[in-house]
């Protein structure tokens, strides 16, 4: 009996727990029906419109058309003239229109209207709901002219920050002077460009703090005096890179800038410096011009291969020889600048049958410091040598082509060295040609059957070369003459630079395998120069002085010029410049003082 009682109950219960499970159930699918009908008719409502809980820089844009949003952002939204920056006390304004500044009030719309309906259903809707309980507000859209706002921040960062100093060295006489860095600000030009963006996006008028951050490139003691000592190497040292005649010399403070002062070496600087040697290297190739009129060339133009240099093999050379010279006692370096190179369509032995194909000597020559008439002679002189072809076995007289020089044939009177003094004459200047053209011979190995030195050291021939190396000319003596024993003809081509100072001749013809060397020239006998001589002069106030004259040490000087082919020697001379010395001249004025 109880055991049926039992069964009996349970089965009760069993049918009571359905019922409630179904009666929940019921509950629970009814309120999910009312949630449906209610969210469907939400969906329904707002078809068209801007769902609730939208804002569009603080505009309420819920239940309205893009039509409509429209109209209120432009209604309820504060447009803007200007943006404010601030930095500290100070205040820097933009106008908008000076950045071309539009703002868009219907992609504004758009944007609104579409953040419910992005096409993924389950997140729009998610989104439609959530909006109810957390409103988003969106920016406005607007558009500007981005280099314009770039300048204007680049003008005001100018004004607000405050340049570090980065660590340098700097060679003073003999000594090394650090100069151990400071630190100063940066405006955060990303970082602020963001603000003015949210600035115009939900416009307030609020200030716009301009962000600021500190840079320290400063170093230690204990870093300065590695950098010192490593700077105080580089004092008497040199880095030389060559590519054909083209020189490019660094040397003390140059080497220095190298320096990394925590150690290692400024790889920025570096590449730079190979940016640099590039731009004056790098060229097209170049097809020639040659142009053969009445016994000379009137135009012409060399054939030159393309060159591209190879910038990281040279920023490369360039760190193991500043290393080189760091870490070894050898005062010098030199690199062959590396290159790729294209030739050109057409080279110079196609448009001739006379055998200039090719550069085969090159002298040069600087007169910085020339009066006007000295420079006008120069170029006139070099002018005289342009397009002039030498046949071969003949020899050339520089007398000979260069002509009378006179007033009558343009020339001016400049200063010359005339019967032992240093007088104003005709054509003063023309030695500066016959030098050059000198040290072009030399260079293409061509016999020298005449040259004379001049009496004195002259200051111009000096600037760039060592003495012994210069030649005089008078017509009809001395001469400076030389000899083409090469197979073709030679021809020669001057080129004047008067912003420079520079004079350049360059000897053009056959290769034939010939090498010229010339010797360091022996300097001996080295004589001071007499006392400065004063001379009264009646034509010039009492008081006053001119400089005729200036002084010169004497020296005798000699190099060994030698030409060799296939490891024979075809020409060799001993070239010898007795140089007296030269005793600068005053006159003194004893006229009466007007």
């Amino acid at each position: 009996m109880p055991l049926l009682k039992t069964k009996f109950l349970a089965k009760i219960g069993k049918k009571l727990r359905n019922k409630k499970i179904r009666a929940v159930r019921w509950v629970v699918l009814g309120i999910s029906l009312i949630l449906f009908v209610l969210f469907s008719f939400y969906n329904f409502y707002f078809l068209g419109k801007i769902f609730p809980g939208i804002y569009v820089a603080g505009a309420n844009l819920g239940g309205k058309s893009p039509t409509e949003a429209i109209a209120t952002i432009g209604q309820e939204v504060n447009i803007p003239q200007k943006i404010v920056l601030s930095s500290s006390d100070t205040t820097f304004e933009i106008f908008l229109n000076d950045v071309g500044l539009a703002y868009d009030f219907i992609d504004s719309a758009r944007a609104a209207y579409g953040l419910t309906r992005t096409g993924n259903i389950l997140y729009d809707l998610w989104t439609r709901l959530s909006l109810l309980a957390s409103p988003k507000t969106l920016g406005v859209r607007f558009t500007l002219d981005e280099q314009k706002l770039n300048n204007n921040l680049s003008e005001i960062a100018d004004q607000v920050a405050t340049s570090p100093v980065y660590p340098s060295a700097k060679i003073v006489g003999k000594e090394v002077v650090i100069d151990k860095g400071k630190a100063g600000t940066q405006v955060d030009i990303p970082t602020l460009r963001i603000s003015i963006g949210r600035a115009l996006s939900y416009p307030t008028g609020e200030l716009v703090q301009i962000p600021v951050k500190t840079i320290d490139p400063s170093i230690s003691d204990e870093e300065a005096e590695g950098f010192r000592k490593r700077a105080e190497i580089f004092i008497n040292k040199s880095l030389e890179a060559i590519f054909e005649y083209q020189d490019f010399l660094y040397k003390g403070n140059d080497l220095v800038s190298f320096l990394n002062a925590r150690g290692g070496y400024d790889g920025e600087a570096i590449n730079t410096l190979a940016l640099t040697i590039s731009s004056q290297v790098d060229r097209q190739p170049q097809n020639p011009v040659f142009v053969f009129e009445g016994g000379r060339v009137k135009e012409f133009t060399a054939s030159k291969d393309g060159v591209e240099v190879q910038k990281e093999e040279l920023i490369g050379l360039i760190t193991d020889n500043l290393k080189l010279l760091e870490e070894n006692d050898q005062a010098s370096a030199s690199i062959e600048i590396p290159v790729n190179k294209t030739a050109p369509k057409i080279t110079t032995g196609d448009v001739n049958n006379l055998g200039i194909k090719e550069l085969i000597g090159r002298g040069i020559s600087r007169f910085k410091g020339s009066i006007p008439n000295r420079i006008h002679n120069i170029v006139l002189a070099s002018s005289r040598f342009k397009g002039v072809l030498v046949p071969p076995g003949e020899t050339l007289s520089f007398n000979q082509l260069l002509g009378d020089v006179s007033e009558l044939t343009g020339f001016k009177q400049a200063y010359v060295i005339k019967e032992g003094k240093t007088v104003l004459g005709d054509g003063g200047g023309v030695c500066q040609v016959s030098t050059t053209l000198f040290r072009a011979a030399l260079g293409a190995g061509l016999p020298i059957v005449e040259r004379v030195a001049h009496a004195y050291r002259v200051g111009y021939y000096e600037q760039d070369s060592v003495p012994g190396f210069d030649a005089t000319v008078y017509s009809p003596s001395p001469d400076l003459k030389i000899k083409n024993d090469t197979p073709g003809h030679i021809l020669i081509q001057p080129t004047v630079d008067t912003k420079t100072a520079t004079l350049i001749f360059e000897i053009y013809g056959t290769n034939d395998g010939r090498i010229a060397t010339t010797s360091k020239p022996i300097i001996s006998s080295q004589t001071p120069p007499p006392e400065d001589l004063y001379v009264d002069d009646p034509t010039i106030p009492v008081g006053q002085t001119k400089q005729i004259d200036y002084k010169a040490w004497g020296a005798r000087v000699s190099f060994n010029y030698s030409v060799t082919r296939a490891g024979e020697v075809i020409y060799k001379k001993t070239f010898v410049s007795n140089y007296r010395p030269w005793q600068a001249v005053y006159l003194r004025g004893t006229a009466p003082a007007q």
